[in-house]
């Protein structure tokens, strides 16, 4: 058997030190017991060249050129700015009594529709508008728990959806988290064009997303305790910087994901379209500012909203899905830009007024020439 002698073994010999010294002066044979055990494995004790640590085990040798053979190591990496916040989004959802309600509902008819739009607009556009517009409605979905200095709720006058959209940064997949404001307010096109652009615009030229960064880069503490205070202490803040719901999905990829966690009080998810149109939706909530017959009958409108007023506004796309592409209008260039807050820093003179809830804006009407 080998025993390289290196830094292992001078770490040996300073933990026999006090040993030593309490066997000079107590006499004692329990000392010298573990004295006697400490040298014991010292001998067994290995720390080879690749800084490998191993116990009582001798150096494997190839037996056919007799030379010594090292394991394999791995790498370390890491862990960079967009990973971090995820980290300080998962320890906070922990925290979070959340439960989720499940309704199936039959979309063959819908998204037979959504394929004669263009652009084709996709099905977070859809989920969004549809869940903002029930919120409109119904605050409870605009609600949260702010707990410090007291326990009370809050409910946001619009509704704020948060999603999680993957890009590749620094060779590296990150999820970045892009906010859509008062949804219910604007039409299919519009949402869609501002999820184009979160998807496709560089990284660094979102406010959104360099905020996030920077965030990412401070230390755990700091972070920490960014998350805490924008969670429980003002329910704008929270709003502002969270949102007032979220919605996920696997559904492109074939998966559908069972229980999603969240800090917000709602996430909306839901699962891949099968052939015949048939689509899990689900809702999973905080149990501390919902309960769950509340969210079973907000599901439910939410499938009258993708039946009625969703459908209309498809139908009128694909009227038109043979003219000028609505998406170069420069009408709606300006209102994907209004979903990034952060780049409203650079226009101070922007108007960032809030109309109340209660002007029911979201009911389109359709006029033909």
């Amino acid at each position: 058997m080998r025993v390289d002698h290196g830094l292992g073994s001078h770490l040996i010999k300073i933990m026999q030190l006090p040993l030593i010294l309490a066997t000079t002066y107590t006499k004692k044979s329990f000392i010298d017991f573990l004295n006697s055990a400490v040298l014991f494995c010292s001998f067994w004790y290995r720390y080879d060249e690749n800084s490998s640590v191993k116990w009582g085990l001798p150096a494997t040798e190839n037996k056919a050129t007799g030379a010594r053979m090292h394991d394999d190591r791995g790498i370390y990496t890491p862990v960079s700015a967009s990973r971090r916040i995820i980290m300080d989004l998962m320890h906070e959802a922990r925290q979070v009594p959340s439960i989720p309600v499940q309704r199936t509902i039959n979309l063959k008819d819908l998204d037979s529709i959504r394929r004669l739009t263009d652009p084709r607009i996709s099905w977070f556009a859809i989920f969004m508008k549809a869940f903002a517009v029930v919120a409109e409605d119904y605050p409870q979905l605009r609600r949260s728990l702010i707990r410090y200095p007291w326990t009370r709720f809050y409910d946001h006058p619009i509704s704020i959806c948060s999603v999680a959209i993957e890009r590749q940064f620094e060779n590296e997949p990150c999820l970045f988290f892009a906010h859509f404001r008062a949804p219910e307010k604007q039409t299919l096109v519009e949402i869609q064009d501002s999820l184009k652009r979160y998807k496709e615009l560089p990284i660094l030229s979102l406010g959104m997303y360099r905020r996030a960064l920077s965030i990412g880069r401070l230390p755990t503490l700091l972070r920490r305790i960014l998350w805490w205070s924008s969670l429980n202490f003002s329910g704008i803040k929270r709003a502002k910087r969270m949102g007032t719901f979220g919605i996920t999905s696997y559904g492109v990829l074939g998966a559908e994901s069972l229980h999603p966690i969240s800090p917000l009080t709602c996430t909306f998810n839901f699962g891949p379209i099968s052939p015949d149109g048939t689509v899990s939706i689900k809702i999973i909530y905080d149990h501390r500012t919902l309960d769950g017959s509340e969210v079973a009958r907000r599901l439910k409108n939410i499938e009258e909203v993708l039946m009625t007023l969703v459908r209309d506004e498809l139908l009128h796309l694909a009227s038109y899905s043979s003219g000028p592409k609505t998406t170069s209008s420069p009408d709606l260039i300006n209102a994907s830009t209004r979903q990034d807050l952060s780049h409203e820093i650079f226009n101070p003179n922007h108007d960032l007024t809030i109309k109340p809830a209660s002007q029911k804006t979201h009911r389109l009407s359709f006029e033909t020439d």
